[in-house]
């Protein structure tokens, strides 16, 4: 049994290990943080004639800086409350061991269901 115990607790790490990677303020703060980088740098780099379209309002670099505050926020959020997986509810043996253990099946370990063939 201290086999199957072992085998359980590695998939309950890989399982916290999977719930912290794709949290989603990750994926949105590093989406926003990206996009505003990039949004950011093209309202660095704008045109006279883009600058007239907007009536001298800079639109992508405020969209672009408030873009990387926002997934700044967010990443940081998730680096101050990491994501925490609750431990598995505690069970007695028999609630372990129900009726449908491999301890109380009676079917063999090499048994195959039947196909009908009409």
């Amino acid at each position: 049994m201290s086999d199957l115990h072992k085998e359980v607790s590695e998939l309950e790490g890989k399982s916290a290990t999977a719930a912290r990677l794709f949290d989603i303020r990750l994926i949105i703060g590093g989406l926003f943080t990206l996009y505003g980088v990039i949004v950011t740098v093209a309202g660095i780099f704008v045109s006279d004639a883009d600058m007239k379209k907007a009536e001298d309002v800079n639109i992508n670099l405020w969209t672009g800086l408030a873009m990387l505050a926002l997934g700044l926020f967010f990443l940081g959020w998730m680096k101050l409350r990491p994501t925490e997986i609750p431990p598995p509810p505690a069970t007695d043996s028999a609630e372990r061991d129900g009726p449908c253990s491999p301890s109380r099946t009676a079917v063999s370990p090499d048994w195959r269901p039947t196909v009908r063939r009409e």
